[in-house]
């Protein structure tokens, strides 16, 4: 990229994208881990490796696919990320959110971020799913930071509706016809490859955090960026540190979020309908 423009990069791959596939689709998911078998429920799906496509990162954490799946979710047509990328895999905050710039390039303007998450507040339990009110990012690094690109967005932006109100309103609507419980709350992000340390979730719970995570973030910061409207949805994988005595570890990530992923894949189903 050092010789070309964002914006000429972001064009490369949203061109790379779009000559491959069979319809342009309305609504953007990013799936996290565990979390990945909703792509396999896609119909007529063209699937692309991040590998093949111009410019973008690859993912490297276990249970993320790494590749596009663009085809039907019931009647609606969507872009499906099977795998995201992290900032602990190395990768510095501007490329972690080059896909969601890629997708505004392409045209949408509707984005599902969905993540496993450790649960902070004491009175919720391991495999809730939780809606994303809002935020709380202590790090310093920012996928905004430097030059800024005005045909993506301001400089200066709101983050207000970050997790956009009115979508919020179809998820919870479509989980109460549907009987599933859906939590909701704040959500902080960590920069991981570690978990957080007891004394770190109980800041977290003190400055109002209801679920702790290593992803999302930076990806509702470039959308709100650049105008795109994100719903978030939280898989609660394992109470976090602290809360209970149980040491943490990835592979009970992956198995609560499997454990629950019917349940996920329903309500984003519906909710991808409605809106």
């Amino acid at each position: 990229m050092e010789d070309k423009t964002l914006m000429q990069c972001l064009t490369e791959a949203a061109d790379y994208i779009n000559a491959r596939i069979l319809a342009k689709p309305s609504i953007a998911i990013v799936l996290g881990s565990g979390l990945g078998d909703l792509a396999n429920q896609i119909e007529d799906a063209v699937r692309i490796p991040y590998k093949d496509i111009p410019h973008f990162p690859v993912s490297t954490v276990a249970g993320h696919a790494g590749q596009l799946v663009i085809g039907k979710l019931g009647t609606k047509t969507v872009l499906c990320m099977a795998g995201r990328f992290h900032y602990y895999e190395g990768y510095s905050m501007d490329r972690l959110v080059f896909p969601i710039q890629v997708m505004r390039v392409m045209g949408l303007e509707k984005l599902i971020l969905t993540n496993a998450a450790g649960c902070v507040n004491k009175s919720w339990n391991p495999g809730e799913l939780m809606l994303i009110s809002d935020h709380i990012k202590l790090c310093a690094e920012c996928p905004m930071r430097g030059p800024n690109e005005d045909k993506l967005g301001a400089r200066f932006f709101d983050m207000s509706n970050a997790y956009d109100a009115s979508l919020r309103a179809i998820a919870r609507e479509e989980a109460k016809r549907l009987g599933i419980p859906l939590r909701e709350g704040v959500y902080e992000y960590f920069t991981g490859p570690n978990y957080e340390t007891p004394a770190e979730v109980r800041f977290a719970r003190t400055a109002g955090a209801d679920a702790v995570g290593m992803s999302t973030v930076p990806e509702a910061i470039a959308a709100a960026h650049c105008g795109l409207r994100v719903l978030g949805i939280s898989c609660m994988t394992n109470m976090a540190a602290g809360v209970t005595d149980a040491p943490l570890n990835h592979k009970e990530v992956l198995e609560t979020s499997l454990r629950v992923s019917k349940q996920f894949e329903t309500l984003v189903k519906d909710i991808v309908e409605k809106i």
